[in-house]
């Protein structure tokens, strides 16, 4: 009877190294990848180098070949083990696999699978506690989370109680062969200092353990399938057999994973060359879908249905149940727990992933660089499209300072492929920023005054609409669709590429001004009027914090010039250094992707950022003195306002949908709760002209009518109608399609 469980057919390496010579085992490991080979793994031999050791410097050796460590016995500290196959793992981008021996007490094994798993559940919160038998903790920390779901073999032989623990708590068994033996077809180990097991006995092991096995994953409420089968097998036998000898054991016992337990260079080309196509052809492509297992299915949220997820998008696929789950579940100030995170590489699958999230009754975000300081890029139990994987940027004219970008690429990463061509594109003050939800809102950046906003410099789109259809977007094609994204994007798609015309780059002076803003509002009078009398090349922001008790209220200005010339940085920087007495100061030169450079690490937000936002035209003194008691009350611990106005400014107000071209200013103050930030900042509703809405949390309708004043909404909802009838992209500052 065939079995077919659903894995893609793989075959390994079993090396081992030499005391002597232990680059020779590296090198045969850089063979076998070359050759084809899915799976590496070393014999511990005594006297040689730790495989762990090896296995490390096959990761900065190889890029694509799987690393098996292990057997792991049952003297190893089982949270050091989970930390080093952890810690490798993310090393070597999510390659590594862990076996493990069984401990003479099978309850001792199960104890340290729970160990293992349970340091990898970064997820949870809450330290790892255990009190068994065998392993003890009392509030372990957990961590670090793999790069994927490690996958965790059995070696556990033919003992029905350690094939039963297999079945109920590891990923798979593994029949482990310590060496190759003499006169049998193919070889496999056999009791402990007794004859190798014969090829008869070999399929018999296997059918026998099989059925112990399938009968007690159903037990465990798994599905046999998820219990892979692994061999190691030493090839003794012409080579002419080697295929007919192992097809029974893939075609009939659902092996999936044959490893060959050899060290001869000769064999290992043979095999990969001859009997690995050859199995490959005869046994054809897996029939079903691969399962994920009950450990991770056990953490999904309901209203999803998991199986409909298309088959190029679940291997990406993110669940709550997945170790990769930390890494994506939060943004930059937003603790989230989506129900499901899908990760297209290619616009195809982006349309894909939109086509699934519309049948599913949860709700649907997208997510190109995680900040989502508006708090609309994850969720509770819904799905998130997550764009990072189209990062790529591409220059493609250089007479026209044409470039192509991915919308998950950060924009530090912009900063730097530019640099070398003298080029820039402004786009906000934080290189971590992505580029799709800024390039889809505003953006205002380091040179706002001096080249608009970002989407000023926007000159086509390529996006995916809620139907899944992929279209162009620019002023002759669907112009209509493009004025929409220069302001209201997430309203309308997903872009999955923009095309920018990059201005001219090069050295700025960046400087860090301290000051003593405690005359808070004629200090704020005075910078808002020396930007508003600077020359373009100067964009300047300034953040306050929250007061402290019998300290004087200080001020971080921080401004850029776009010139690398001394004496012109300084003379652009005297008048805003004079709007209050200075305390401290730092002045560089610096190439503009310098400034932009940050590293890029996983957000693990908790909780949910409360921001209030708005556009001002100038900084009166009415505003200024409201934003003074604002920050004197405590309601705000951060305070910020950058500069605008200038080039962003001389756009006419309905040449795209950001309707704030009047503002000289954008004010943003974070809160420690709602209510009270609110009740402040309502009452200086009076003092703007608008609204940026990449930076308000405040989700009452009135906030879009701010942004988007008429006529401006009335034509957004007339096209939201027919691009996006059924508002499946709504969460996001959500412009509600107009009636027919």
């Amino acid at each position: 009877m065939t079995v077919d469980h659903g894995h893609p057919l793989r075959f390994g390496v079993l090396l081992t190294p030499e005391a002597d010579r232990p680059q020779a085992a590296v090198e045969r490991a850089r063979l076998s990848e070359e050759l084809g080979y899915d799976v590496v793994s070393f014999r511990d031999s005594p006297g040689g180098i730790d495989p762990w050791t090896l296995l490390s410097w096959v990761a900065a050796r190889t890029s694509r070949i799987r690393l098996l460590a292990g057997p792991v016995g049952e003297a190893v500290n089982p949270a050091v083990v989970a930390r080093a196959a952890a810690g490798l793992d993310l090393l070597s981008d999510g390659r590594v696999e862990l076996a493990l021996r069984p401990a003479p007490a099978v309850a001792a094994t199960s104890e340290a699978l729970d160990v293992i798993r349970g340091i990898w559940a970064v997820n949870v919160r809450s330290p790892l506690r255990l009190d068994g038998r065998h392993h003890r903790l009392a509030g372990a920390e957990r961590g670090p989370a793999p790069a994927h779901n490690i996958p965790v073999w059995l070696a556990a032989g033919t003992h029905p109680q350690a094939l039963r623990l297999a079945a109920a708590k590891a990923d798979g068994w593994l029949l482990t062969a310590p060496g190759p033996a003499d006169g049998s077809p193919l070889t496999a180990p056999g009791p402990a200092n007794g004859p190798a097991l014969t090829w008869d006995d070999v399929r018999d092991e296997l059918a026998a353990a099989g059925a112990v096995i399938d009968e007690a994953a159903r037990a465990e409420g798994r599905d046999p399938r998820e219990v892979h089968r692994l061999v190691h097998l030493a090839p003794t036998a012409p080579p002419e057999r080697w295929a007919a000898d192992l097809l029974p054991l893939i075609r009939d016992d659902g092996v999936s994973t044959v490893i060959l337990a050899t060290d001869d260079e000769q064999t290992l080309r043979r095999f990969a060359a001859e009997v690995a196509p050859a199995l490959r052809a005869a046994r054809g492509e897996a029939t079903r879908p691969a399962l994920r297992a009950l450990f991770v299915r056990r953490h999904r949220r309901e209203g999803i249905d998991y199986d409909a997820v298309p088959a190029a998008l679940a291997e990406s696929a993110v669940e709550p149940g997945d170790a990769a789950f930390a890494r994506v579940r939060s943004t930059y100030l937003r603790g989230g727990s989506p129900g499901l995170v899908l990760r297209p590489g290619t616009p195809a699958e982006v349309s894909q992933a939109v086509r699934f999230a519309r049948t599913q009754p949860v709700k649907l975000s997208v997510r190109s660089g995680g900040h989502g300081i508006s708090g609309r890029s994850t969720s509770n139990g819904g799905i998130v499209i997550d764009v990072s994987r189209l990062s790529a940027i591409e220059v493609l004219d250089k007479a026209t300072r044409r470039v192509r970008v991915g919308p998950g690429a950060r924009w530090g990463d912009v900063a730097a492929t530019l640099a070398p061509y003298g080029w820039a594109l402004t786009s906000g003050d934080y290189g971590g920023v992505g580029v799709g939800g800024l390039a889809t809102a505003g953006g205002i950046g380091w040179f706002v005054r001096e080249h608009g906003l970002t989407i000023d410099r926007l000159r086509a789109v390529d996006m995916v609409l809620a139907d899944g259809s992929q279209v162009h977007a620019d002023d002759e094609e669907n112009a209509d669709l493009f004025w929409a994204v220069r302001g209201a994007g997430a309203n309308f798609g997903i872009v999955t590429a923009f095309e920018f015309e990059a201005h001219e780059g090069g050295e700025v002076g960046f400087a860090q001004l301290v000051v003593d803003a405690t005359d808070t509002a004629g200090f704020l009078q005075r910078w808002g009027a020396a930007m508003e009398a600077a020359p373009r090349d100067l964009t300047s922001s300034l953040i306050i914090g929250q007061a402290r008790p019998g300290q004087p209220i200080v001020a971080q200005i921080m401004a850029v010039v776009h010139s690398g010339d001394v004496e012109t940085i300084i003379s652009r920087l005297q008048p805003i250094a004079a709007t209050a007495p200075l305390l401290d100061h730092s002045i560089q030169v610096l190439p503009y992707e310098a400034i932009m450079h940050v590293p890029h690490g996983p957000h693990d937000a908790q909780g949910e950022p409360v921001t209030r936002a708005g556009l001002a035209d100038h900084l009166t003194p009415e505003l200024a003195a409201a934003a003074a008691r604002l920050v004197a009350s405590g309601r705000t611990y951060f305070f910020q306002v950058r500069a605008a106005g200038g080039a962003a400014s001389d756009v006419p107000a309905d040449a795209t949908a950001y309707a704030g071209r009047s503002a000289g200013f954008s004010l943003v103050a974070f809160g420690p709760g709602r209510r009270a930030l609110d009740e402040a900042w309502d009452g200086m509703l009076h003092h703007f002209s608008g609204q940026y809405i990449n930076f308000e949390t405040d989700l009452r309708p009135e906030r879009v009518q701010e942004a988007y004043p008429e006529p401006t909404l009335s034509r957004l909802r007339a096209l939201k109608r027919r691009y996006d009838p059924a508002n499946v992209f709504r969460d996001n500052f959500n412009i509600t399609p107009s009636d027919a």
